[in-house]
């Protein structure tokens, strides 16, 4: 140690100066009690940049003051990786610590590897940078200084708190282990699928399934947007750009309504689409065997609220859906199908019943007349059982199945130029 900047005690006091004085509890990231513990330590010869929490100012001001180059730190916020509730956390409210919690074990239909919501983080952090929010830990990126407390094992016992680069663009809010990807959905609309989409999209390999969930590798991150779009369930969060605009795909619901069925399935007491599929034979009341019960089950699970129930049938808005999918799974009558977001061609009929079964139950659904079909000059669409149906692939948005069919029943995807966020942001008004 240099005599030009003091005695020893006076260097351990010049360095703690520069510390952020929180003393994380003895959990933080310098692996030391408290500041002074590590003020010593750098003292003694450990690194200028041991305390985390220390921005590159104060660590060049360390390094000054023992004499030393500086050394280039990345500046690192604490990010939670769960953004569902499916690990049995209102079961767990009443656990003094996380690390209880997960002592208590998991349920059937509860994730095991997500946040439990205890808040044990909260109490690590000395900053105030952590608060809970409808079971949820939200972390305020203006006081985390990332002294990487709140990511000890011994405060969250599920890892799922990570300490990643302040500057950071991209998450992946999941930590989810489950091989099997129909449960992942049936526990949390959040979860990660593990398909592999966004490892297989990304140019500079910056992404890794690992334990049956994606990883992003921060650093070869260069914030582009290719997993944001190419993710299925559509939860990796990107701060720079609009999800609603970085999307190739939307949900269409083939059913354009019929006789409000809706109304009758509540007269009968019913409230959910899949217990009306399991009991329910719509031909006793002259329904469609096939078309939306009108309940919406898909409106339930809608993380983005793009889908809403009109006149007995769900409606997608493709503004505001996503295309992740989660809707295809809720209907039980498999009725939502993912189209192309612009210029599609979508007929909103899944009838298989003959022309005459369709007219006792429909007043709009497609009839087969084969009209759309045997007009359209790009062989774009063709006959599922008794309705037409659109090859987006072929589609060269010609309109002339709209001006054939009968019922006027084939719409077109109309996609506004400015998307609901940026109208609200602009100040605009509906058709502006």
């Amino acid at each position: 140690m240099s005599t030009n900047h003091g005695t020893p005690a006076d260097v351990i006091k010049k360095i703690l100066d520069k510390l952020p004085g929180g003393d994380c509890k003895g959990f933080g990231g310098c692996g030391k009690a408290t500041c002074k513990e590590c003020a010593e330590a750098i003292a003694a010869g450990e690194s200028v940049a041991l305390c985390p929490a220390a921005k590159q100012s104060k660590v060049n001001a360390i390094a000054k003051i023992m004499g030393v180059p500086a050394v280039e730190v990345t500046e690192k916020i604490a990010f939670v990786a769960c953004s569902g509730d499916a690990a049995g956390k209102e079961r767990f409210a009443g656990c003094k610590s996380c690390a209880d919690a997960v002592d208590m074990g998991f349920q059937r239909g509860e994730c095991k590897s997500g946040c439990v919501g205890v808040g044990s983080c909260m109490d690590a952090c000395e900053f105030g940078a952590m608060k809970l929010v409808d079971g949820n830990i939200v972390i305020d990126p203006k006081k985390c200084n990332g002294c990487g407390a709140c990511a000890n094992a011994q405060v969250c016992p599920q890892h799922v708190v990570l300490m990643i680069p302040a500057d950071a663009t991209n998450f992946i809010p999941c930590s989810s282990k489950e091989e099997d990807e129909d449960k992942v959905r049936e526990i949390c609309g959040y979860g990660c699928i593990g398909c592999g989409d966004c490892e297989r999209a990304c140019p500079e390999g910056a992404i890794e399934i690992i334990d049956n969930h994606a990883v992003i590798d921060y650093d070869k991150c260069v914030g582009c947007v290719a997993c944001t779009v190419k993710c299925k369930k559509k939860i990796i969060v990107d701060s720079l750009h609009d999800l609603t605009v970085l999307k190739e795909k939307v949900a269409f619901v083939r059913c354009s309504g019929g006789f409000k069925p809706n109304q009758k399935y509540a007269e009968l007491g019913y409230d959910d689409c899949q217990a009306i599929v399991d009991n329910v034979n719509p031909k006793d009341y002259d329904l469609c065997t096939t078309g939306c019960t009108g309940m919406g089950n898909c409106t339930k699970v809608c993380r983005y609220d793009a889908i809403h129930v009109e006149d007995g049938t769900a409606i997608v808005d493709p503004e505001k859906c996503v295309g992740c999918r989660d809707c295809t799974y809720a209907c039980p009558k498999n009725l939502i199908t993912i189209v192309p977001y612009k210029g599609m061609k979508v007929v909103p009929c899944s009838s298989t019943d003959d022309y005459e079964e369709k007219a006792k139950v429909c007043d709009s659904g497609c009839i087969a007349c084969e009209d759309c079909k045997s007009n359209c000059p790009n062989g774009a669409i063709y006959m599922d059982g008794k309705h037409a149906v659109v090859d987006p692939e072929i589609c060269e948005d010609c309109e002339v199945c709209q001006y054939m069919c009968p019922r006027h029943l084939i719409q077109k995807q109309e996609v506004p130029e400015a998307n609901y966020l940026q109208r609200a942001a602009l100040g605009l008004t509906e058709g502006e």
